[in-house]
Protein backbone atom coordinates (compact mmCIF):
# COMPACT_ATOMS: atom_id res chain seq x y z
CA UNK A 1 0.00 0.00 0.00
CA UNK A 2 1.55 3.34 -0.99
CA UNK A 3 2.28 5.76 1.81
CA UNK A 4 0.43 9.06 2.06
CA UNK A 5 2.17 12.32 2.63
CA UNK A 6 1.19 14.33 5.69
CA UNK A 7 -0.61 16.99 3.58
CA UNK A 8 -2.52 14.33 1.68
CA UNK A 9 -3.71 12.76 4.94
CA UNK A 10 -4.87 16.16 6.17
CA UNK A 11 -6.84 16.75 2.98
CA UNK A 12 -8.37 13.29 3.16
CA UNK A 13 -9.40 13.76 6.78
CA UNK A 14 -10.80 17.19 5.97
CA UNK A 15 -12.88 15.78 3.11
CA UNK A 16 -14.19 13.02 5.38
CA UNK A 17 -15.21 15.59 8.02
CA UNK A 18 -16.93 17.71 5.35
CA UNK A 19 -18.84 14.72 4.02
CA UNK A 20 -19.89 13.70 7.54
CA UNK A 21 -21.10 17.25 8.30
CA UNK A 22 -23.04 17.50 5.05
CA UNK A 23 -24.73 14.15 5.54
CA UNK A 24 -25.77 15.16 9.06
CA UNK A 25 -27.90 17.99 7.66
CA UNK A 26 -31.26 17.11 6.08
CA UNK A 27 -31.95 19.35 3.09
CA UNK A 28 -35.37 20.95 2.65
CA UNK A 29 -36.25 23.00 -0.43
CA UNK A 30 -38.56 25.92 0.29
CA UNK A 31 -40.62 28.21 -1.94
CA UNK A 32 -41.29 31.43 -0.05
CA UNK A 33 -43.67 34.19 -1.09
CA UNK A 34 -42.65 37.86 -0.90
CA UNK A 35 -39.01 38.19 0.11
CA UNK A 36 -38.53 40.71 2.89
CA UNK A 37 -41.84 40.49 4.70
CA UNK A 38 -41.59 39.83 8.45
CA UNK A 39 -43.87 36.81 8.18
CA UNK A 40 -42.02 35.07 5.35
CA UNK A 41 -38.56 35.81 6.77
CA UNK A 42 -38.78 33.20 9.54
CA UNK A 43 -36.90 30.49 7.65
CA UNK A 44 -34.15 32.76 6.36
CA UNK A 45 -33.62 34.51 9.69
CA UNK A 46 -33.55 31.18 11.51
CA UNK A 47 -31.07 29.83 8.99
CA UNK A 48 -28.83 32.89 9.40
CA UNK A 49 -28.95 32.57 13.19
CA UNK A 50 -28.10 28.86 13.00
CA UNK A 51 -31.36 27.66 14.54
CA UNK A 52 -32.29 25.30 11.69
CA UNK A 53 -28.76 23.94 11.56
CA UNK A 54 -29.02 23.16 15.28
CA UNK A 55 -32.08 21.06 14.44
CA UNK A 56 -30.14 19.17 11.76
CA UNK A 57 -31.56 21.05 8.78
CA UNK A 58 -30.16 22.84 5.75
CA UNK A 59 -32.64 25.06 3.91
CA UNK A 60 -32.56 25.88 0.21
CA UNK A 61 -34.82 28.92 -0.23
CA UNK A 62 -36.28 30.32 -3.45
CA UNK A 63 -38.63 33.31 -3.49
CA UNK A 64 -41.85 33.70 -5.48
CA UNK A 65 -44.11 36.59 -6.46
CA UNK A 66 -46.98 35.32 -4.34
CA UNK A 67 -48.79 32.37 -2.90
CA UNK A 68 -50.16 31.24 -6.26
CA UNK A 69 -46.62 30.54 -7.49
CA UNK A 70 -45.67 29.07 -4.12
CA UNK A 71 -48.60 26.68 -4.22
CA UNK A 72 -47.76 25.47 -7.73
CA UNK A 73 -44.16 24.77 -6.70
CA UNK A 74 -45.47 22.55 -3.88
CA UNK A 75 -48.02 20.75 -6.05
CA UNK A 76 -45.44 20.02 -8.76
CA UNK A 77 -43.00 18.59 -6.21
CA UNK A 78 -40.38 21.17 -7.15
CA UNK A 79 -40.03 22.09 -3.47
CA UNK A 80 -40.67 20.31 -0.20
CA UNK A 81 -42.36 23.19 1.61
CA UNK A 82 -44.27 26.29 0.53
CA UNK A 83 -44.35 29.28 2.87
CA UNK A 84 -47.34 31.67 2.96
CA UNK A 85 -49.69 29.79 0.65
CA UNK A 86 -53.15 31.39 0.63
CA UNK A 87 -55.94 29.52 2.42
CA UNK A 88 -58.38 29.90 -0.52
CA UNK A 89 -55.89 28.60 -3.05
CA UNK A 90 -54.85 25.63 -0.93
CA UNK A 91 -58.46 24.64 -0.24
CA UNK A 92 -59.38 24.94 -3.91
CA UNK A 93 -56.38 22.94 -5.12
CA UNK A 94 -56.98 20.19 -2.56
CA UNK A 95 -60.64 19.92 -3.55
CA UNK A 96 -59.53 19.32 -7.16
CA UNK A 97 -57.26 16.49 -6.08
CA UNK A 98 -53.92 18.30 -5.89
CA UNK A 99 -51.34 16.61 -3.59
CA UNK A 100 -51.11 19.51 -1.14
CA UNK A 101 -51.46 19.57 2.65
CA UNK A 102 -51.08 22.29 5.29
CA UNK A 103 -48.73 21.57 8.21
CA UNK A 104 -48.67 25.00 9.80
CA UNK A 105 -49.90 28.57 9.72
CA UNK A 106 -47.74 31.54 8.74
CA UNK A 107 -50.27 34.31 9.40
CA UNK A 108 -53.43 34.60 11.45
CA UNK A 109 -55.06 37.99 11.76
CA UNK A 110 -53.90 39.58 8.49
CA UNK A 111 -52.34 42.62 10.15
CA UNK A 112 -49.46 42.69 7.66
CA UNK A 113 -51.43 43.32 4.44
CA UNK A 114 -51.91 46.96 3.42
CA UNK A 115 -53.75 48.74 0.61
CA UNK A 116 -52.67 52.23 -0.37
CA UNK A 117 -53.16 55.04 -2.87
CA UNK A 118 -51.04 57.90 -4.22
CA UNK A 119 -50.93 60.85 -1.87
CA UNK A 120 -53.04 63.00 -4.22
CA UNK A 121 -55.71 60.34 -4.82
CA UNK A 122 -59.29 61.27 -3.90
CA UNK A 123 -59.82 57.75 -2.50
CA UNK A 124 -59.96 57.91 1.30
CA UNK A 125 -61.04 54.36 2.16
CA UNK A 126 -62.24 51.15 0.57
CA UNK A 127 -65.74 52.62 0.60
CA UNK A 128 -64.57 54.91 -2.23
CA UNK A 129 -63.37 52.15 -4.58
CA UNK A 130 -66.53 51.46 -6.61
CA UNK A 131 -65.41 51.05 -10.23
CA UNK A 132 -61.75 51.40 -9.20
CA UNK A 133 -58.96 48.89 -9.78
CA UNK A 134 -57.71 47.30 -6.55
CA UNK A 135 -54.54 45.23 -6.60
CA UNK A 136 -53.79 41.74 -5.31
CA UNK A 137 -50.78 39.51 -5.95
CA UNK A 138 -51.86 36.27 -7.65
CA UNK A 139 -55.05 34.23 -8.01
CA UNK A 140 -55.87 32.23 -4.89
CA UNK A 141 -53.55 34.29 -2.69
CA UNK A 142 -54.44 35.82 0.65
CA UNK A 143 -54.40 39.26 -0.99
CA UNK A 144 -56.93 38.03 -3.55
CA UNK A 145 -59.01 36.62 -0.70
CA UNK A 146 -58.79 39.98 1.09
CA UNK A 147 -59.81 42.10 -1.90
CA UNK A 148 -62.88 39.92 -2.46
CA UNK A 149 -63.67 40.27 1.25
CA UNK A 150 -63.36 44.08 1.01
CA UNK A 151 -65.80 44.09 -1.89
CA UNK A 152 -68.32 42.03 0.06
CA UNK A 153 -67.91 43.84 3.41
CA UNK A 154 -68.17 47.37 2.01
CA UNK A 155 -70.65 46.49 -0.72
CA UNK A 156 -68.64 48.23 -3.44
CA UNK A 157 -68.20 47.03 -7.02
CA UNK A 158 -64.41 47.34 -7.05
CA UNK A 159 -62.31 45.70 -9.78
CA UNK A 160 -59.68 43.20 -8.51
CA UNK A 161 -56.47 43.19 -10.56
CA UNK A 162 -53.52 40.78 -10.22
CA UNK A 163 -50.33 42.88 -10.10
CA UNK A 164 -47.65 40.51 -8.76
CA UNK A 165 -45.33 41.46 -5.91
CA UNK A 166 -45.13 44.73 -3.95
CA UNK A 167 -42.41 46.45 -6.06
CA UNK A 168 -44.23 45.80 -9.34
CA UNK A 169 -47.50 46.89 -7.75
CA UNK A 170 -45.96 50.12 -6.48
CA UNK A 171 -44.72 50.96 -9.98
CA UNK A 172 -48.13 50.29 -11.49
CA UNK A 173 -49.81 52.51 -8.92
CA UNK A 174 -47.38 55.41 -9.24
CA UNK A 175 -47.65 55.34 -13.05
CA UNK A 176 -51.45 55.42 -12.93
CA UNK A 177 -52.10 51.90 -14.19
CA UNK A 178 -54.12 50.98 -11.10
CA UNK A 179 -56.02 52.97 -8.49
CA UNK A 180 -55.20 51.06 -5.28
CA UNK A 181 -52.01 49.12 -4.61
CA UNK A 182 -51.26 46.40 -2.11
CA UNK A 183 -48.22 45.71 0.06
CA UNK A 184 -47.04 43.42 2.79
CA UNK A 185 -45.13 45.16 5.55
CA UNK A 186 -42.47 46.45 5.68
CA UNK A 187 -43.00 47.40 2.04
CA UNK A 188 -44.92 50.66 1.89
CA UNK A 189 -44.30 51.70 5.50
CA UNK A 190 -41.39 54.00 4.68
CA UNK A 191 -43.16 55.47 1.62
CA UNK A 192 -46.20 56.22 3.78
CA UNK A 193 -44.01 57.90 6.41
CA UNK A 194 -42.48 60.09 3.67
CA UNK A 195 -45.94 61.07 2.40
CA UNK A 196 -45.60 59.50 -1.04
CA UNK A 197 -48.60 57.23 -0.47
CA UNK A 198 -51.52 56.93 1.94
CA UNK A 199 -52.58 53.65 3.53
CA UNK A 200 -56.35 53.30 3.28
CA UNK A 201 -56.95 49.77 4.59
CA UNK A 202 -55.48 46.69 6.25
CA UNK A 203 -56.80 43.18 5.83
CA UNK A 204 -56.93 43.10 9.62
CA UNK A 205 -59.68 45.77 9.47
CA UNK A 206 -62.09 43.09 8.28
CA UNK A 207 -63.91 41.65 11.32
CA UNK A 208 -63.84 38.14 9.87
CA UNK A 209 -60.05 38.26 9.53
CA UNK A 210 -59.16 39.28 13.07
CA UNK A 211 -58.82 35.65 14.14
CA UNK A 212 -58.74 33.94 10.76
CA UNK A 213 -55.74 32.03 9.46
CA UNK A 214 -55.10 33.33 5.96
CA UNK A 215 -51.73 31.85 4.95
CA UNK A 216 -50.24 28.43 5.49
CA UNK A 217 -47.12 26.29 5.49
CA UNK A 218 -47.85 23.79 2.74
CA UNK A 219 -46.22 20.52 1.76
CA UNK A 220 -46.66 18.01 -1.02
CA UNK A 221 -48.55 14.90 0.12
CA UNK A 222 -45.70 12.64 -1.01
CA UNK A 223 -43.21 14.78 0.91
CA UNK A 224 -45.23 14.17 4.08
CA UNK A 225 -44.77 10.45 3.66
CA UNK A 226 -41.10 10.59 2.72
CA UNK A 227 -39.93 13.32 5.11
CA UNK A 228 -42.37 13.30 8.02
CA UNK A 229 -39.62 13.34 10.67
CA UNK A 230 -37.68 16.06 8.83
CA UNK A 231 -40.78 18.26 8.64
CA UNK A 232 -41.33 17.75 12.37
CA UNK A 233 -37.81 19.06 12.99
CA UNK A 234 -38.47 21.95 10.60
CA UNK A 235 -41.53 23.08 12.56
CA UNK A 236 -39.67 22.78 15.87
CA UNK A 237 -36.97 25.07 14.48
CA UNK A 238 -39.63 27.37 13.02
CA UNK A 239 -41.28 27.81 16.44
CA UNK A 240 -37.95 28.48 18.08
CA UNK A 241 -37.09 31.06 15.41
CA UNK A 242 -40.37 32.96 15.90
CA UNK A 243 -39.72 33.15 19.66
CA UNK A 244 -36.18 34.42 19.00
CA UNK A 245 -37.41 37.03 16.48
CA UNK A 246 -39.61 38.65 19.15
CA UNK A 247 -37.12 38.33 22.01
CA UNK A 248 -33.68 39.20 20.65
CA UNK A 249 -32.83 42.74 19.41
CA UNK A 250 -30.23 41.16 17.12
CA UNK A 251 -33.07 39.65 15.08
CA UNK A 252 -34.15 43.15 14.04
CA UNK A 253 -30.69 43.96 12.69
CA UNK A 254 -30.61 40.79 10.61
CA UNK A 255 -34.14 41.42 9.38
CA UNK A 256 -33.47 45.07 8.50
CA UNK A 257 -30.51 43.93 6.37
CA UNK A 258 -32.59 41.24 4.66
CA UNK A 259 -35.55 43.53 3.96
CA UNK A 260 -33.34 46.54 3.13
CA UNK A 261 -35.25 48.82 5.48
CA UNK A 262 -34.14 51.21 8.24
CA UNK A 263 -33.88 49.74 11.73
CA UNK A 264 -36.76 52.01 12.83
CA UNK A 265 -39.07 50.45 10.23
CA UNK A 266 -38.03 46.92 11.23
CA UNK A 267 -38.80 47.73 14.86
CA UNK A 268 -42.19 49.22 14.00
CA UNK A 269 -43.12 46.13 11.99
CA UNK A 270 -42.32 43.79 14.87
CA UNK A 271 -43.45 45.86 17.83
CA UNK A 272 -46.47 47.73 16.42
CA UNK A 273 -47.85 46.01 13.34
CA UNK A 274 -47.52 42.24 13.70
CA UNK A 275 -48.09 40.69 17.16
CA UNK A 276 -46.15 37.56 18.07
CA UNK A 277 -49.24 35.38 18.10
CA UNK A 278 -49.97 36.14 14.43
CA UNK A 279 -46.94 34.07 13.40
CA UNK A 280 -47.68 31.05 15.61
CA UNK A 281 -47.47 28.06 13.20
CA UNK A 282 -49.81 26.00 15.41
CA UNK A 283 -52.58 28.61 15.45
CA UNK A 284 -55.55 27.80 13.23
CA UNK A 285 -58.65 29.99 13.28
CA UNK A 286 -61.69 30.93 11.24
CA UNK A 287 -61.69 27.82 9.05
CA UNK A 288 -65.48 27.69 8.66
CA UNK A 289 -65.61 31.35 7.67
CA UNK A 290 -62.75 30.95 5.21
CA UNK A 291 -64.44 27.93 3.65
CA UNK A 292 -67.74 29.76 3.27
CA UNK A 293 -65.94 32.66 1.58
CA UNK A 294 -64.06 30.23 -0.66
CA UNK A 295 -67.35 28.75 -1.82
CA UNK A 296 -68.88 32.19 -2.37
CA UNK A 297 -65.81 33.24 -4.37
CA UNK A 298 -65.92 30.00 -6.40
CA UNK A 299 -62.58 28.68 -5.19
CA UNK A 300 -64.59 25.75 -3.85
CA UNK A 301 -67.61 24.20 -5.53
CA UNK A 302 -68.86 22.97 -2.14
CA UNK A 303 -67.65 22.99 1.47
CA UNK A 304 -65.05 20.39 2.38
CA UNK A 305 -66.19 17.56 4.61
CA UNK A 306 -64.88 17.21 8.17
CA UNK A 307 -62.69 14.31 7.02
CA UNK A 308 -61.26 16.39 4.19
CA UNK A 309 -60.51 19.29 6.53
CA UNK A 310 -58.64 16.98 8.90
CA UNK A 311 -56.67 15.56 5.99
CA UNK A 312 -55.86 18.97 4.51
CA UNK A 313 -55.21 21.08 7.61
CA UNK A 314 -52.81 18.96 9.65
CA UNK A 315 -52.26 21.70 12.24
CA UNK A 316 -50.62 21.30 14.68
CA UNK A 317 -48.46 18.87 12.72
CA UNK A 318 -47.51 15.68 14.56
Amino acid sequence: MPSLKRGTVAVAVGCLMLATTASAQDLLKLAVGQRGSWETSVSELGKTEGIFKKHGLDLQIVYTQGSGETQQAVISGGVDVGIAAGMFGVMGAYAKGAPIRAIGSTMTGANDLLWYVRAASPIKSMKDTAGKTVAFSTNGSSTHQSVLAFRKFYGVDLKPVATGGPPATFTQLMTGQIDVGWAVVPFGVEAAEKGDIRIIAKAGDLPAYQDQTIRLIAANAETLKAKHAVLTHYLAAYRETVDWMYADPAALDIYADLAKVPASVAKRVRDSLIPNGDLNPDRLGGVDGAMADAVASKFLAAPLTDAQIRDLLQIPFK
